[in-house]
């Protein structure tokens, strides 16, 4: 029942992003992005005493992400689904987060050359896998929920390129279990920041 809730909160994302686009004059884009995330994962009592407090903050720490993306922009704004991937070890620990985004940002023109900051929200899904060396692999799926900023630059008629940062807390959690062996402890990812750069192509 809870995988379900979450494919159905994925669905819905999807769906309101298209819904609420169609009603408006807009154009069709897609885009791809590369940033850099970082994490604030905290730990198990329990994991930090059998680990000896094992450094995963350190693991997806400035790690390289990349992105895509699809949506509507209308002249006061737009709507995207964004996916996106980064994986990373550190001292033998893996781990891997993906997202499953939907966001709407709404448009500030501060001159007469395509020049626009925005700023927006953004829900959505996020899995983090655990595949760490000498333990067996694991992942969950949980709940986001943040916001970004940034800044963004027109391109002729169909091209734009654009910079910002995304905050997101999120719930999913993981645990440690050693091959041939028992739960050592858990971790939960509280928090994730990307700071990226984007390329869009409208049509």
């Amino acid at each position: 029942m809870k995988n379900m809730k979450k494919i159905a909160l994925a669905a819905a994302i999807l769906g309101a992003s298209a819904a609420v686009s169609t009603a408006n004059a807009a154009d069709t884009f897609v885009g791809m992005t590369w940033g850099e995330t970082s994490n604030n994962i905290q730990k198990s009592a329990a994991l930090n005493r059998n680990l000896d407090n094992p450094k995963f903050d350190s693991v997806i720490n400035n790690s390289g992400t990349w992105g895509i993306r699809a949506g509507q922009q209308m002249e006061q704004g737009r709507y995207y689904v964004t996916y996106e991937n980064v994986s990373d070890t550190d001292s033998g620990l893996k781990l891997r987060q993906q997202n499953l985004l939907g966001s709407y940002d709404a448009f500030l023109p501060i001159n007469d050359s395509g020049t626009k900051l925005f700023g927006g929200g953004t829900a959505g899904l996020v899995k983090l896998e655990q595949d760490s060396k000498g333990y067996s692999r694991d992942s969950d799926v949980g709940y986001a929920i943040g916001a970004q900023a940034g800044i963004l630059q027109e391109i002729g008629r169909n091209a734009s390129v654009e910079g910002g940062y995304r905050y997101l807390r999120t719930n999913a959690s993981t645990e440690m279990s050693p091959h041939g062996g028992g739960k050592v402890g858990s971790l939960d990812l509280h928090s994730s920041s990307q700071v990226y750069l984007g390329a869009n192509y409208k049509f």
